[in-house]
């Protein structure tokens, strides 16, 4: 749309930013466009670069495009008629983002990592300082999973796959590296925890993490997709009154 207007308005030289990597590199003719859709997206927006003289696409990063985003998403808001004389619109741009993290982050409880108990045990069978027979008995059932090679503590799967104990420190580079990290695949909390697994490490409260950090993430809660689907299932309710219909 934006192309055919600055037809409309005879405009020769066009520098044309846009935030999606796919379609720009494609229009440019460095990405492979293979989609039925796509293709004849892209043979329409060959014919009319030939009405300018001069045209080029830059990709433009999400996190640089924000106004554009918040234009959209205002023009998508507000119903006018073409008889209505539209107001100018003040916006002004703070520096500072206006958002908060409402989700604080866990304090360390001590300098033992997670699974310390259970090291201590298969190490020197020695049992934690003022443990009840309850608490010798799930240790040892705990014990069970587990496999020490000399100093590295590995967690033994169903499958018989062996993943790697990180403690706290080792477990947040983890989540930062699979999520925003060289692939930047920014997936929600339950797949970030498979794709851990699938690296081959482990921690006891790994796919809570995931899920808290996911939510963390100030990008994803504003470029998500908008869930329809309500918090709570639909149940299908049944009249309590007897029909009257054969009466």
């Amino acid at each position: 749309m934006g192309v055919r207007a600055a037809i409309e308005r005879k405009i020769k030289v066009l520098e044309v930013y846009g935030d999606s990597a796919l379609v720009i590199y494609q229009v440019k003719g460095e990405w492979e466009t293979r989609d039925p859709k796509l293709i004849d997206y892209r043979k329409m927006v060959i014919e009319l670069v030939k009405e300018f003289d001069d045209i080029t696409f830059h990709y433009l990063l999400r996190d640089e495009n924000q106004m554009a985003d918040a234009l959209a998403t205002l023009a998508s808001m507000i119903k006018v008629n073409k008889q209505e004389d539209v107001k100018p619109i003040r916006m002004s741009i703070y520096e500072i983002s206006a958002h908060c993290y409402n989700i604080e982050e866990d304090e360390e409880k001590d300098d033992h990592p997670w699974y310390h108990n259970i090291l201590q045990y298969m190490k020197n069978r020695e049992y934690p300082d003022q443990a009840s027979e309850n608490d010798k008995r799930t240790l040892r059932r705990l014990a069970i999973d587990y496999i020490l090679d000399r100093d590295i503590l590995y967690k033994r799967r169903k499958d018989q796959v062996l993943l790697r104990c990180v403690d706290a420190v080792e477990a947040k580079k983890i989540l930062e590296e699979v999520y925003e990290g060289v692939c930047r695949t920014h997936a929600n909390g339950f797949t970030m925890a498979r794709q851990i697994m699938r690296f081959g490490y482990y921690w006891s409260t790994m796919e809570g993490d995931c899920v808290n950090y996911a939510k963390r993430c100030h990008k994803c809660q504003i470029y998500g997709d908008k869930i329809h689907v309500p918090s709570s299932p639909l149940h299908v309710m049944v009249s309590p009154w007897p029909s009257l219909c054969g009466a």
